[in-house]
């Protein structure tokens, strides 16, 4: 189990990490989730002993990770896919760290088949893409077979067959009892693969909960109503806490309330419906709601489509 406790971690005047107090349990895959600049990374970093916090404490399996007498069998950890010597091939990079703990030479070729990188096992890493650097990042972090896993975006690079690996492998790990926290920008991915989500916005947490539980109270989504008689039902519907908009001419766009109440309403004023169709709130929505305001860098978009930053004539 990973816990962190009151971590707080100050440049000079600037608080990265504020009081950040969460646990990620065994079993699960739980989604470390940010806008830029959030402070995921810095708090990987004070998790794995790299940095250490101001004020506050992180443990894994109870104890910090530098007092780990193995740290590989306790933590597998990629924060960063391209801190290899260059000149090494992926084989003897992972025969390097196999040494420090005693990991036999068929745990090293296993881990080559796992991630998938055999053949390439000879080259040096100088010449690898992004995708292989980060299957040998993974390979490395796999290695010792260790209880807890902490990835910081595995999937960048990584090819749609690669992205389908990954998701596949933090299941399983999960279902095998591991800790697994893994962070990524990319909220379909999350959707399809965290069970539980950690999110953090300019260094405090946001939220601590199931994907299901977040997604839910985000709001109840949108109803998509095709009928001929929009203006009619477009005033039936308004109230307090509820949106309308329209595309196009029948077509309406309702939140605030849900497809059976629409029905209803439509039924007792006899008024046709050809289309009612409910689309549920996306995580990508629901994150993008929760962390608006604890977005660094904000951006709009000029009425040419470019996006410039806030502030900043187009």
């Amino acid at each position: 189990m990973i816990r962190a406790h009151g971590l707080t971690k100050r440049y000079g005047a600037k608080t990265v990490v504020d009081d950040l107090s969460f646990e990620v349990r065994p079993g699960t895959v739980t989604g470390f989730l940010g806008p830029n600049g959030a402070g995921k990374s810095t708090t990987m970093r004070m998790l794995l002993g790299l940095d250490a916090p101001t004020r506050g404490r992180a443990t894994i399996g109870g104890r910090a990770y530098a007092t780990h007498p193995a740290p590989l069998q306790e933590v597998g950890a990629l924060l960063e896919a391209r801190s290899v010597h260059p000149g090494r091939s992926a084989f003897h990079h992972l025969m390097a760290l196999a040494h420090t703990h005693g990991i036999p030479r068929s745990r090293v070729e296993a881990v080559l088949d796992l991630a998938g990188i055999r053949e390439v096992a000879a080259k040096r890493v100088k010449g690898f893409s992004l995708g292989m650097g980060q299957r040998l990042g993974i390979a490395a972090a796999l290695l010792a077979d260790p209880a807890t896993i902490i990835l910081d975006e595995p999937v960048n690079g990584l090819d749609p067959e690669g992205v389908l690996w990954i998701r596949n492998l933090l299941k399983s790990l999960a279902a095998q009892g591991r800790t697994v926290l893994v962070s990524s920008h990319l909220m379909s991915e999350m959707a399809l693969t965290a069970d539980h989500l950690v999110i953090i916005g300019r260094g405090r947490l946001l939220a601590d909960t199931t994907v299901d539980e977040f997604v839910r109270q985000s709001g109840t989504g949108s109803v998509k109503v095709v009928t001929p008689e929009a203006g009619h039902l477009g005033e039936l519907l308004a109230g307090p806490g509820v949106e309308i908009t329209s595309d196009s001419p029948g077509v309406l766009e309702v939140r605030g309330t849900d497809a059976e109440h629409i029905g209803r309403t439509a039924a007792a004023h006899s008024l046709p419906l050809f289309e009612l169709t409910p689309h549920a709130v996306s995580l990508e929505q629901a994150f993008m709601d929760l962390t608006h305001d604890a977005v660094e860098y904000q951006a709009t978009t000029t009425a040419q489509g470019a996006t410039t930053p806030t502030g900043v004539p187009a």
